[in-house]
């Protein structure tokens, strides 16, 4: 069996995974059209190309436009259950066993929906899901950087009540060049007292420093991103030695120009070096993509072999925001199948 086919049969984990960035587009024009939401076209090939980004995508910021019609359609209830769910079936088909989904609940109160009826609407998407489909999930709530210090305090005190229905962390995104990660630091404490898992994105297109100061003033336990490390050696030996693990997402990396192609992208050689990295997908939608793809990628062009997509597998296990108990059952699961593969190729 050759690594492509095995990938297909391979047991996945996606740590870092925007709710609003994996959107079907066909599900966006759908609810835009029903919602009378102005759209350039009713054709849906024509318009993924509002959703998704192509090859000549320039920048961060030029990426982040293809948000707009997701987050238009994201403003009801019965919506945000609906993307929910059908992220959940779309991710079980590709054999994603676990996956952590992010969303600024902030970003979906626009049209009079409150912080509760958001999260609650992830939360049924979340259950429907798992209850349908062999696969298990969590969620994180996003403060961003943009918005005030008491906002993320809000995100942080209101999220907490949902701990045990599966809120287990909060993340930190947005413009971190014109805004230092330490504005939420009050946030983010207190998430830890409040038993919140805590990453931060932090050096993904500049600003390297930024991992340090998020993992000692925000208590981050992973870094989404961190493509940066490597051009700040201090930064570097930080990363290695504290086994900061990475939440790495090739794909849009190059597409927002983090790096400038897939080659050059400093994955391969951050897991050579025994830095903690896991393969994700970001946004599936806007970059289109999936975790199958991913991996594809990594084969084609940074050499990956079947031991290197096992590492950071189990990688992804051992930082993954679940209970002891839970990451044990998983970690069993994967390695069992991991090892039926093996098995086969004797």
């Amino acid at each position: 069996m050759i690594l492509e086919e095995i990938l297909k049969i391979i047991p996945k984990i996606d740590l870092h995974c925007h709710l609003s960035g994996s959107v079907r587009p066909e599900t966006i024009l759908e609810i835009a059209l029903e919602e009378g939401i102005s759209v350039p076209t009713n054709e849906i090939n024509k318009f993924k190309s509002h959703v998704q980004v192509n090859d000549d995508c320039k920048s961060l910021k030029e990426y982040l436009t293809k948000f707009d019609f997701n987050l238009m359609v994201m403003q009801k209830a019965k919506h945000i259950e609906r993307i929910t769910y059908e992220l959940l079936q779309d991710t079980a088909k590709e054999n994603v066993k676990y996956i952590e989904i992010r969303f600024a609940p902030m970003l979906h109160m626009n049209q009079g929906l409150s912080f509760e009826e958001v999260v609650e609407a992830v939360i049924k998407g979340k259950e429907k899901g798992e209850k349908e489909f062999d696969i298990k999930s969590n969620l994180l709530l996003i403060c961003m950087r943009h918005q005030s210090p008491e906002k993320s305090i809000e995100v942080v005190e209101k999220g907490a009540e949902y701990i045990d229905r599966g809120v287990v962390g909060v993340d930190l995104a947005g413009n971190e060049h014109d805004f230092e990660p330490t504005i939420h630091e009050e946030a983010f404490k207190l998430a830890k007292e409040k038993g919140l898992h805590r990453t931060v994105h932090a050096g993904e297109t500049g600003i390297p420093e930024n991992i340090i100061i998020s993992v000692e003033k925000l208590f981050a336990e992973r870094i989404g991103h961190g493509v940066y490390a490597y051009q700040n050696e201090k930064v570097l030996e930080y990363v290695k030695k504290n086994k900061i693990p990475l939440e790495q997402c090739l794909t849009s990396n190059v597409q927002t120009k983090a790096v400038s192609n897939f080659e050059s992208h400093p994955i391969k050689t951050y897991l050579d070096q025994n830095i903690v990295v896991t393969v994700n997908t970001d946004n599936m939608t806007v970059s289109n993509t999936n975790l199958h793809k991913e991996y594809e990628r990594l084969i084609e062009y940074q050499n990956f072999n079947f031991d290197d997509i096992k590492k950071v597998l189990l990688n992804s296990v051992e930082v993954a925001f679940i209970e002891k108990s839970e990451k044990e059952k998983l970690k069993l699961k994967v390695e069992k199948e991991i090892n039926s593969i093996i098995k086969s190729q004797r």
